[in-house]
């Protein structure tokens, strides 16, 4: 071992980091998931700069050299190792089953067995991380050695990697471990009833550095019309859009909103009990009756065209409850119009269902009629949205489905059908977001391959699927939190990632702190990485952010898409090497898929780009002449340096004096 570790060792000495990472024992435990959720990539070691010594790895004095010269090694439980870097034995045993985290200290962090653990000692400078909650006894520590990193685990993190540890991965950027790459293709739900009173431009910017591209608005709270309220939305959408964020209005129809509740008590869905409808904090009206329809459609309407929205999310367009036909007192639809219109067919009440007609055969036929109506339902809806294209022609559409693919009892509980919804997008422009149902939350981040899969199979509109991923308590019994949060979350967002074209979080409230800062690398989809002479080579499926600093060549060529900190990329296999100087302008970040980029000269660039929403283009510096497909354009700004460009793919060629 110390011969092997010694020739590995010196192989790699004089070598640039790469996000590399190598396990050097035979049993790699979880550490693959749990490196690789951040981009990280495994390769053998005398390629690697991450390095995961398991417990009972020999020491070996080469390790001293290499840490003080910029590797970061982590430390699992007790080996000569970890004892040569003064992580030692100490006196008696403590039973561990929950910590405290210093990233979040009121967090319950709860292990599903508790473990009894010899007591280490730790080197001196080492700063605690995590402790056993009632004891204080370190469970995780780490420390700065030269310019490299140490980080000591207790007990390995678990068979899925986040059992025991959920924020190891925030402990090592904490030591100064630079995250490996970045999306900034994420979207997330928003609801003003939780951020009614906070600087806006703070959190338009802070949702923009953890890789937001889409705020989905709870549009409800601003369906009237009202000073106040039509003030703090037109800050919000003009602050999301200064920072590059596009803004979705989020309908939860069949709810419309509280004074439409209260206005239209004729139109109040029914329950099997016959109650009005007011299931959890929806409110639902009956929108099979053509006169709330309609009422509901011209207040569509009108919300949509009084605010700058770049598109409209369609969330939910189903019926009630997760039980089913189980309970009555949240099963829905029972409104007059449907009972009537069943009636008609099927030549019985609905209603009856519940009193004389209990046969399964007639369950079948009443529960085949709903997921009919909710199909019809979504697609007239979406036709209301569609033609509010003509005058808002860069309105983009989504609707949002919960999964009845991988949890197959959801068509029977709600009425959610996707076979039947999906080949809509044959004839509709739109995004199918599939929402992760309740009943799941508690699964691993392997289902995601599992529902991507099924879809696939229904649809030829693959780049049409997008999944909804719901960060919040689960009713199940989870560990270690009752919330996805650090590694757990890291695994769940790139899982989704790679079987996804885009990743939806609900909602941006529940998001943690101290996981805001690796989210975009977490949704960052990269299947290659590597150095070729000068050249960094990345290869990703949508697009990625590089960290770089200085100026670049891309392909060859000098390249202008770039910040401070980040070169970015399109999908595809791309070099980057450094440039001698600058080219000229810069495009800082683009919302939409950067298809290609140049410098044309020192006062010009020119990109392509694609979008199903307005794209929106964040400039080093105001231009002077903006052409769109070689014809002079004045594009809407939204600041002296960012472009609100046309949906679609499109050629821009800037000035830039």
């Amino acid at each position: 071992m110390r011969l092997l570790v010694s020739a590995l060792l010196a192989a790699v000495a004089s070598a640039a980091p790469l996000p590399y990472y190598c396990v050097l024992n035979a049993d790699a435990g979880a550490w693959p998931e749990i490196l690789s959720s951040i981009g990280l990539v495994r390769q053998p070691a005398n390629l690697a700069h991450v390095f995961v010594a398991r417990s009972g790895t020999p020491a070996s004095n080469e390790w001293n050299q290499r840490v003080d010269q910029g590797a970061i090694l982590i430390l699992e439980g007790e080996s000569s190792l970890a004892e040569m870097f003064g992580f030692r034995r100490g006196a008696g045993f403590v039973k561990a089953g929950s910590l405290t985290d210093v990233h979040r200290p009121g967090l319950a962090i709860v292990w599903e067995k508790g473990l009894e653990l010899p007591v280490l000692d730790l080197p001196g400078g080492a700063t605690v991380f995590a402790r056993e909650r009632w004891s204080g006894t370190p469970m995780m520590a780490g420390m700065r050695r030269g310019a490299g990193i140490l980080l000591w685990l207790a007990v390995p993190p678990g068979e899925r990697g986040y059992e025991r540890f959920p924020y190891l991965l925030q402990a090592l950027t904490d030591l100064g471990m630079e995250r490996p790459f970045s999306s900034a293709r994420l979207w997330a739900f928003f609801d003003s009833a939780y951020r009614s009173r906070v600087d806006l431009d703070y959190f338009a910017a802070r949702w923009r550095a953890s890789g937001v591209a889409a705020l989905h608005v709870a549009a409800w709270h601003f369906w009237e019309a009202d000073p106040e309220q039509d003030a703090y939305l037109e800050k919000l959408i003009a602050a999301c859009h200064r920072e590059g964020i596009l803004v979705y209005a989020w309908l939860e129809l069949p709810h419309v909103s509280e004074k439409f509740w209260a206005t239209h008590p004729e139109w109040r869905e029914k329950t099997a009990i016959l109650q009005d409808a007011q299931l959890d904090w929806r409110k639902l009206m009956n929108l099979t009756n053509r006169d709330c329809f309609r009422a509901a459609a011209d207040g569509t309407a009108s919300l949509v065209k009084r605010f700058d929205w770049d598109g409209v999310n369609l969330a939910e367009l189903y019926f009630e409850s997760l039980e089913g036909i189980g309970n009555p007192a949240r099963f829905t639809p029972m409104n007059d119009d449907v009972r009537r219109e069943f009636r008609a067919r099927s030549g019985f009440d609905p209603i009856d269902l519940f009193g004389t007609r209990r046969d399964e055969a007639s369950q079948k036929q009443f529960l085949d009629f709903r997921a009919e109506l909710a199909r019809r339902m979504e697609e007239e809806w979406l036709g209301v949205l569609e033609s509010l294209r003509r005058e808002k022609p860069d309105l983009d559409l989504v609707l949002t489905h919960v999964d009845d693919r991988f949890d197959t009892g959801m068509r029977e509980a709600i009425g959610a059908d996707a076979a039947r919804v999906l080949p809509m997008l044959d004839t509709h422009s739109f995004t199918f977001l599939i929402e992760d149902p309740a009943t799941v939350w508690n699964l691993g981040p392997q289902r995601y391959q599992a529902i991507a899969e099924r879809y696939h199979a229904l649809t030829t509109h693959g780049d049409k699927l997008a999944i909804d991923l719901n960060i919040v308590d689960r009713y199940q019994n989870a560990y270690p939190t009752k919330q996805q949060t650090g590694t757990e979350l890291f695994e769940l967002v790139h899982n989704a990632a790679r079987n996804f074209e885009r990743v939806t979080l609900y909602f941006e409230n529940s998001l943690l702190a101290p996981d805001l800062g690796l989210l975009p690398s977490a949704a960052a989809a990269v299947s290659r990485v590597e150095r070729i002479g000068p050249k960094l080579v990345v290869e990703s499926a949508h697009g990625v952010g590089v960290p770089w600093r200085g100026p670049a060549v891309v392909d060859g060529q000098p390249w202008p898409v770039r910040d401070a900190e980040t070169v970015w990329l399109p999908a595809g296999a791309h070099s980057i090497e450094a440039a001698p100087a600058e080219p000229g302008p810069r495009l800082l970040r683009l919302n939409g898929e950067l298809k290609a980029a140049r410098s044309l000269d020192a006062h010009s660039i020119e990109f392509t780009y694609q979008s199903s929403a307005r794209a929106i283009a964040v400039l080093d510096r105001t231009p002077r002449a903006v052409e769109i497909d070689s014809v002079p354009a004045t594009p809407k700004s939204a600041g002296p340096n960012t472009l609100l460009l046309p949906r679609g793919q499109h050629i821009v060629t800037l000035t830039i004096e």
